[in-house]
């Protein structure tokens, strides 16, 4: 692992902590929402553009939904600075309809403008060349050759693309993710893991989780704190999963990466705002420990 030239007691409030948009009820105004991330203690949002018809949609704001959603950041003082987009499940880069294909490229385009347009620096992409597809050798490499595209426009607006490392074979660890950031070599494509996936990409493997991170030294943009259990990956509580969370921390702190964002979702519970404060509070604390550890 690579040593820190200075404690991390020192610089431990160098970091930013978001929380994923889905983790409130959908029916919350972009304001309320800010409100709520704010009051849990959480530093930025983390917009969901899926493959629903109602999230594809805000790729097509108007100027007067992108200034509403400025002016809510302003008002709450707590920004949206990333966008998880998974809406290419649906309509994927490397996908063998090719009107399929197209739109995958005009989504993508359309969710680089408008993270532009927000302020957002950070883009979560889906690490898969199809999803309901079969992967095929023609698949993939429809995939790179659409991501090299992808890259460009990110280029060209300044923003960070990052592949979510998932819950299928085709990416899910960093080493995988790696060998298409190698082959497209772009300083705006990198590694955004899923701490929950790789977590149980390592038991599946047997496999050492630190250095699957460590695969992605220098191109890491961020990281999803996530819960999982052996061979399941999402709705798992804070706490009651097998994710080793100081550990990990503490891996991605030393690997530089200073973006981190909880992921859980809102399951229509009356008690969401408790959730929030307790997977706010559960993951600070990990940070804490950090904090102790290089104290000592």
């Amino acid at each position: 692992m690579p040593t820190m030239d200075r404690k991390v007691a020192d610089i431990m409030c160098n970091y930013a902590l978001g929380v994923y948009e889905k983790a409130m009820p959908s029916s919350l105004t972009w304001i309320e929402k800010l409100l709520a991330a704010r009051k849990a203690g959480f530093d930025f949002l983390e917009m969901s553009i899926d493959e629903s018809d109602e999230k594809l949609a805000r790729l097509d704001m108007t100027h007067g939904d992108i200034s509403d959603i400025l002016a809510a950041m302003r008002c709450s003082e707590i920004p949206i600075r990333s966008i998880c987009l998974s809406g290419h499940r649906k309509y994927p880069l490397g996908c063998p309809d090719k009107k399929k294909q197209t739109r995958s490229l005009e989504i993508m385009s359309k969710a680089i403008r408008l993270a532009g347009a927000l302020g957002v620096r950070v883009i979560q992409i889906a690490g898969y060349d199809v999803y309901y597809e079969k992967s095929t050798d023609q698949t993939k490499s429809d995939f790179i050759k659409n991501l090299k595209l992808c890259a460009e426009m990110a280029a060209k607006e300044g923003v960070l693309l990052g592949f979510e490392t998932m819950e299928t074979d085709f990416m899910d660890n960093v080493e995988k993710a790696m060998h298409y950031v190698h082959q497209i070599d772009s300083p705006y494509l990198g590694v955004y893991p899923d701490s929950g996936n790789i977590t149980n990409s390592a038991l599946l493997y047997n496999t050492d989780i630190n250095k699957d991170l460590l695969m992605g030294q220098g191109h890491l943009v961020a990281m999803h704190l996530k819960e999982s259990l052996p061979e399941k990956y999402r709705e798992i509580p804070f706490g009651t999963g097998h994710v080793d969370f100081n550990n990990i921390i503490t891996t991605a702190w030393n690997l530089g990466i200073r973006r981190y964002v909880t992921e859980f979702w809102y399951k229509n519970n009356d008690n969401w705002q408790e959730t929030l404060q307790y997977n706010n509070d559960f993951i600070r604390n990990c940070f804490q420990q950090l904090h102790l550890a290089a104290a000592v």
